[in-house]
C-alpha cells in the first residue's frame, strides 16, 4: 500500500487560488471553476504520490526539494518534508518566482 501524506496550503498557496479564481471569473464563471475543481483535485492527488512530479526549474538556486504540478497555464509549488506536502505557491507560469516566498 501505498505511502499516505498529509497535505497543507500555505495563506500564500490559498491567496494566490482566491485571486486566480476571481481574476479568471471575471473573464469566465466557468473557466474559473473548472480551475478551481482541477486544483484541488491535483493537490488531493499529492496525498499519495507527490514525488511523482518534478523538480521545480529554480530547485538549483535555492536548494531543497521544491517539485511543481501543472494545470494549463498554472503552476502548483509545493515541498515534501517527512510525511507531509506543503503547498507553497500557485501562480502562473509565465511569472517569475519570488523565491523568498519559498524560504
Amino acid at each position: 500500500m501505498a505511502k499516505k501524506y498529509r497535505v497543507k496550503a500555505t495563506r500564500h498557496a490559498e491567496k494566490d487560488i482566491q485571486s486566480i479564481y476571481i481574476y479568471l471569473c471575471s473573464a469566465s464563471p466557468q473557466a474559473a471553476q473548472d480551475f478551481l475543481s482541477e486544483v484541488e483535485k491535483q493537490i488531493s492527488s499529492l496525498e499519495r504520490f507527490p514525488l511523482r512530479c518534478p523538480s521545480i526549474p529554480e530547485a538549483s538556486e535555492i536548494g531543497g526539494s521544491y517539485r511543481h504540478i501543472l494545470y494549463g497555464e498554472y503552476r502548483t509549488i509545493f515541498r515534501v518534508h517527512a510525511n507531509t506536502v506543503y503547498i507553497l505557491r500557485v501562480i502562473h507560469g509565465a511569472r517569475l518566482l519570488d523565491l523568498r516566498a519559498l524560504e
